[in-house]
């Protein structure tokens, strides 16, 4: 089987996010950049793609001419897939334009800066029919899918509470100095959209939080922390949230945890059990019972579910981490790309990029109320 032709757009230099995606692409041996917009500037464009071993036949020099060729090449050559990995405020303007076009596109979160551009690209990938893939990497994990697969099938029993966090301490260099903190895109709101820290990595636990327990967030509460009155975007906060009248919990992050690196961690606790697990440490995937000793569970092994071992690429006792995490969000689209089958779940669609948009606008209404309760139901 042909490999699928791949177009990146932004990711050049030493972005984490463009190495872990171009790293990703290449884990199943299921795709082949061809071409894209790496950087701004057409000479650091041309020299990045020379550097990575990409052909500069397909290397534009800005998004209207990769669009324009693009869209004129014939189906058997145009690029099956696009990958958008720029700042926040242009994802809307380029996925728009490539679902106008007909492209398969996976999107860097958040989705958009704003829910009604979240919706409105979701209307035009249904009305063309695309694939469209949000990269909440870490539903990638297999601990995180053997949770998720755990808990669909009761294994845990009713849900009670839920409790996730997301804290980080990277932010504390630049937001003491009024001077830096003025220069940081996420800290702009006409880049980064309404949000910085809820925006960047709440989004994360709050996918993650639905996607492991196949329920929907109904109601929250916000209260966020800008901590200097010239800072319009929130760098920290908390969030009650409501599932169901019976199934409540709390979801917490913060770019001013001092000391964090990337600490995500998820507890889920049943009536029967509970699931514990850390990004830091994701092939630990802990099963809690009130009348027997702590469960590990990690992958690889025979016991695992089959959507779990499906995304394992290493045998038992070998560490796999976020790389294979994006690697699994990206043979996910690869087999809905190919008509493959494929589990419940594989890749986070446009609609968990345009929840994720209205959780963030909802989180920004609640605290602006004076933290109030808000639905989240679909409006």
């Amino acid at each position: 089987m042909s490999k699928i032709r791949l177009g990146v757009l932004g990711g050049g230099g030493d972005s984490l996010i463009g190495v872990l995606h171009r790293v990703a692409s290449f884990m199943y041996d299921r795709y082949e950049i061809v071409g894209g917009v790496f950087n701004p500037n057409y000479d650091e464009n041309i020299k990045f793609a020379k550097q990575i071993g990409i052909s500069t036949e397909r290397v534009y020099e800005n998004f209207e001419k990769f669009i324009n060729e693009e869209a004129a090449k014939p189906e058997s050559e145009r690029m099956e897939a696009v990958s958008v990995l720029t700042p926040n405020f242009l994802h809307f303007p380029m996925a728009k334009k490539l679902l106008e076009n007909g492209f398969n596109v996976i999107c860097e979160k958040p989705l958009t800066t704003s829910l009604e551009e979240a919706k409105e690209l979701e209307a035009l990938q249904k009305k063309n029919n695309t694939i469209f893939a949000v990269t909440y990497t870490y539903t990638g994990y297999p601990m995180v899918r053997e949770m998720k697969n755990m808990i669909a099938n009761g294994i845990i029993g009713e849900i009670h509470k839920v409790d996730l966090q997301y804290y980080q301490g990277w932010i504390n260099p630049v937001i003491h100095d009024k001077e830096k903190r003025s220069k940081v895109w996420r800290l702009d709101p006409k880049k980064a959209g309404i949000s910085s820290c809820i925006g960047d990595i709440g989004t994360h636990i709050f996918n993650m939080v639905e996607y492991v327990t196949g329920m929907e967030v109904k109601e929250l509460l916000s209260d966020l922390n800008t901590l200097y009155d010239d800072n319009p975007l929130d760098i920290d906060g908390s969030i009650l949230i409501r599932m169901s009248d019976k199934v409540k919990g709390l979801l917490r992050a913060s770019q001013i945890a001092t000391g964090d690196e990337n600490n995500i961690t998820v507890a889920i606790y049943g009536r029967k059990g509970a699931l514990k697990w850390e990004q830091e440490n994701p092939n630990y995937l802990y099963f809690l019972k009130d009348d027997e000793p702590r469960r590990l569970i990690k992958p690889g092994n025979v016991y695992n579910t089959d959507v779990s071992l499906d995304g394992t690429k290493l045998p038992a006792g070998h560490p796999e981490g976020i790389f294979d995490a994006m690697g699994n969000i990206y043979k996910g689209v690869a087999k809905a790309l190919r008509g493959e089958k494929s589990f419940s779940g594989e890749f986070p669609t446009i609609y968990e990029g345009v929840r994720g948009m209205m959780f963030i606008e909802k989180v920004v209404e609640s605290n602006k109320k004076g933290n109030v309760w808000i639905s989240m139901e679909n409006q």
